[in-house]
């Protein structure tokens, strides 16, 4: 017979795993029950904030009209330049009445020589003068005497053309001494060295009591004190400017002229290739009512803005054109590319690059042309851009305003 196996150890095992199966499952339950209020805790938590990396301003990117304009380099001369000589020869300077630097006019007296030598000479040529009139006097009796005994027979034909010859002799030697009157008191006018036009004296050669030849410089002027600016261009650029074309010229004081061209340059420079464009430069309004202020009318050198012989740089305004503009403090240059951060809702930049284009200056301070990149209206970052990375989260406030003027 099969000997049976005890239940009673199997019941108990059994028992004792249904009693830790119990324990584990109440257990798992109790561990999830106290999780849920955590996790729900944590669901309903605010999420935390991203400290911004910088306090910036923004602009946006506005479009206008945009000025085109060409710029030169150039030195600024006179429009005409006059050179004083001396007519009269061997005469001795006796008075110099215009110095270098002096605004003179049409006709004033520059300087005299002294003239005792021509007034002798001038007298001498009156009385030949007077004694060449005296003998045609009588040669013209004689001869109107021979002309009524003519047909009488009284006198030959010899004699009457002797006394007819007399009175032609005569009347050549008035003529004769007239012009000899004449060259003395055209020596005598040349005594006095009067100005050709009006203009500022920039030189003078004469000499209180040298002795001059005929054609000696004294003084040189620059006629009606007009000046001119010499643009250097390139061929490709002269073929852009035409004569009444608008130019801003700016001296090395800081000080700038309108001007107009009058003429560019038939020819190019075979060595620099370079042509020259000539602009008439307008005084400002500044000049030209300290001018007319003045007792008597100033020349627009009479300022010391510009200067014959200086170098100045200039523009010429060729038109305007549409165009999209941010300010310059907008534009990061970074490894030779130009860039800007636009900001997002999110307070976060997003950096853009772009191709620029012109730059102008005006009251609003310095603007850049955006050719491609931005949109118009586009929100970008204008103070604090250089310190920006792309992602980077910001902090927008409003611009801060000048301060105002205390009176």
């Amino acid at each position: 017979m099969m000997k049976l196996i005890p239940r009673k150890p199997l019941s108990l095992s059994l028992a004792g795993m249904i009693a830790i199966g119990a324990g584990g499952l109440w257990l798992s339950a109790t561990s999830n029950a106290a999780d849920e209020p955590a996790k729900a805790a944590s669901a309903s938590a605010p999420a935390a904030k991203v400290k911004p990396a910088l306090t910036v301003t923004t602009t946006k990117a506005t479009s206008g009209n945009l000025v085109i304009k060409l710029s030169a380099n150039g030195s600024v001369a006179a429009w005409q330049e006059a050179l004083i000589g001396s007519e009269a020869s061997g005469l001795r300077i006796q008075e110099l009445h215009a110095n270098i630097g002096d605004v003179v006019q049409r006709g004033q007296l520059l300087a005299s020589f002294a003239s005792e030598t021509v007034k002798a000479d001038l007298a001498l040529a009156q009385a030949s003068l007077a004694e060449a009139q005296a003998n045609l006097a009588d040669a013209a009796a004689n001869a109107e005497r021979t002309r009524a005994l003519q047909t009488s027979g009284a006198l030959s034909a010899q004699q009457v053309g002797q006394y007819l010859t007399a009175e032609q002799t005569a009347r050549a030697r008035v003529e004769s001494a007239k012009a000899s009157v004449e060259a003395q008191q055209l020596r005598m006018r040349h005594t006095r060295v009067v100005a050709p036009d009006s203009g500022i004296i920039t030189a003078r050669a004469a000499t209180l009591g040298s002795v001059v030849g005929n054609g000696a410089e004294l003084f040189r002027m620059i006629r009606q004190g007009r000046l001119e600016w010499r643009a250097e261009v390139t061929a490709s650029e002269m073929a852009k400017i035409v004569q009444g074309t608008e130019a801003v010229v700016t001296a090395p004081g800081g000080a700038q002229w309108k001007g107009k061209v009058r003429v560019v340059s038939p020819t190019v420079d075979a060595q620099t290739r370079m042509g020259l464009v000539y602009v008439d430069l307008i005084p400002d309004a500044g000049v030209a009512a300290a001018a007319a202020a003045a007792a008597k009318p100033q020349p627009a050198t009479a300022s010391m803005a510009f200067k014959p012989g200086m170098y100045a740089k200039g523009e010429f305004v060729m038109g305007s054109s549409q165009a999209l503009t941010i300010p310059q403090q907008a534009v990061v240059v970074r490894d030779g590319f130009s860039y800007a951060f636009r900001v997002n809702p999110d307070g976060h930049v997003t950096q853009i690059k772009l191709l620029t284009g012109r730059r102008v200056s005006n009251a609003q301070g310095d603007l850049v042309e955006v050719v491609s990149g931005l949109n118009a209206d586009s929100t970008v970052v204008s103070s604090g851009a250089g310190f920006l990375n792309d992602g980077d989260t910001v902090k927008v406030v409003a611009a801060a305003k000048p301060a105002a003027a205390k009176n």
